[in-house]
């Protein structure tokens, strides 16, 4: 294997597991604040009791999150200093905004809200948890703002003397549109799993009746927010999909397998796709003019095939196919259960069948979180900026067996933080809000 596949894949296992724990920092967060609000409007006492519980597993998730978060970064100078030099210019400012403004306002504040009960006012200490919410869905933003440029660079120029990318118009890198489309799809999806993981703890104590007036309140207070999100998440997927077939035909194609260039051109429903022959083996159910109306909104639209692109510059279509179908799939899935769950939230005792599927849920928004981004990633090579720097020549020039050694080490210990952090989160899950001052 060579040096750029280990450093590809090196990011790709750095990047994962530190997006197990970005989405339910991002959504967790929003949920506690709302929490919060009702017991400062209120004064009622239970809400607090509830923010502190949802909150003891919101900070051990952060601290986890951030040691990981902490090595992702030097990777842009380790195995990817050719890409670093070339654009570093614009991407560094991004990454540079998002360290020195939101992450650490995310942080201070968070020790204002984990510290300062009964040490702060009320309205001060509802105050910090706001700001931790709203600086970690801003820092999520410049990632992704960064991630954008890559998708879709814009606001640069090349300078002749040097060789680098530059920057040009600091407003178009912050207004680009695939960017934004982007971070909707992504906060959307996080808050969603925010959601899902509160009505599945709710739900495995409500099976088991422990705490149930506790539990059944949060599950009535959250159903509603993971039905709202999921809908918009429904919505703003779609307009992603419109999004790439603009600005990333070739993604498009990649993502539904669809190799010939046609108008009116059908969705399949059932697809294998057989890249070696440059066909499918399989393609059955086809509605016809449905994938030309998702992309442009208009039936009788043309889609561009892979084909049309040259093989040098397709991305890998099976990868990218299977992970698409599976985040449309998971889609459906956490549509569905947010619909049953809105439906049966006013019920003393859910429906226990729905109650096992929350609970057996949980880890699913994960993978449809890390399968979307699959989808991004996978589906923009073989450029690591589309269209302007190739992923061959980003990567550092160190030998292959270092990036090997240091791929071992990465896997070994991010293991170790993922298996603590769901051992901690089900202990403390487990145990209840009786667990909340430990």
């Amino acid at each position: 294997m060579d040096v750029v596949m280990l450093s590809r894949l090196q990011f790709a296992v750095a990047v994962f597991f530190h997006f197990i724990f970005v989405p339910l920092t991002l959504g967790l967060s929003v949920i506690i604040a709302l929490m919060e609000t009702r017991y400062v409007r209120t004064g009622d006492e239970f809400w607090k009791k509830q923010a502190k519980f949802w909150g003891k597993l919101f900070v051990i998730n952060f601290t986890l999150g951030v040691v990981t978060g902490i090595t992702l970064e030097f990777q842009f100078g380790t195995n990817w200093s050719r890409y670093s030099e070339y654009v570093g210019d614009i991407f560094g400012s991004l990454l540079a905004i998002e360290a020195t403004v939101a992450f650490f306002l995310e942080s201070t504040f968070l020790a204002v809200w984990h510290f300062g009960w009964n040490r702060v006012g009320k309205r001060l200490h509802l105050t910090s948890i706001w700001l931790v919410a709203i600086a970690g869905n801003i820092s999520a933003l410049w990632i992704i703002l960064a991630n954008g440029f890559m998708q879709n660079p814009v606001g640069y120029y090349i300078n002749e003397a040097t060789n680098r990318a530059e920057l040009a118009s600091f407003y178009d890198v912050v207004t680009n549109p695939y960017a934004w489309g982007m971070y909707f799809h992504t906060i959307l999806a996080s808050w969603v799993l925010g959601g899902f993981f509160v009505l599945g703890v709710s739900s495995w104590h409500l099976l088991r009746g422990s705490h149930a007036d506790f539990f059944r309140r949060a599950f009535k207070m959250v159903a509603p927010f993971t039905l709202i999100f999921a809908l918009l998440l429904a919505l703003s997927g779609d307009q992603q999909g419109k999004t790439v077939a603009k600005y990333q035909p070739a993604k498009l194609a990649a993502m539904e397998a669809h190799w010939e260039t046609h108008t009116n051109v059908p969705f399949y429903l059932l697809v294998w796709p057989d890249p070696e022959n440059e066909t499918n083996t399989v393609q059955a159910i086809g509605i016809p003019g449905l994938l030309s109306w998702i992309a442009f909104d208009d039936v009788n639209a043309e889609v561009k095939g892979l084909k049309a692109f040259a093989k040098e510059d397709r991305p890998p279509v099976l990868p990218t196919f299977l992970s698409f179908r599976t985040m449309v799939a998971l889609g459906g899935i956490f549509l569905a259960l947010s619909i049953w769950a809105f439906l049966q939230r006013k019920k003393e005792v859910p429906n226990s069948l729905l109650l096992k599927l929350l609970v057996l849920n949980i880890p699913l928004p994960y993978i449809g979180l890390m399968v979307g981004w699959a989808v991004t990633e996978i589906g923009r090579q073989p450029w690591i900026v589309y269209n302007l720097m190739r992923t061959t020549d980003a990567v550092s020039p160190v030998p292959a067996d270092n990036v090997l050694i240091s791929l071992i080490a990465f896997i070994g210990v991010y293991t170790l933080l993922g298996i603590l952090d769901i051992y901690l989160l089900r202990k403390f899950a487990i145990k209840g809000p009786d667990a909340q001052e430990v």
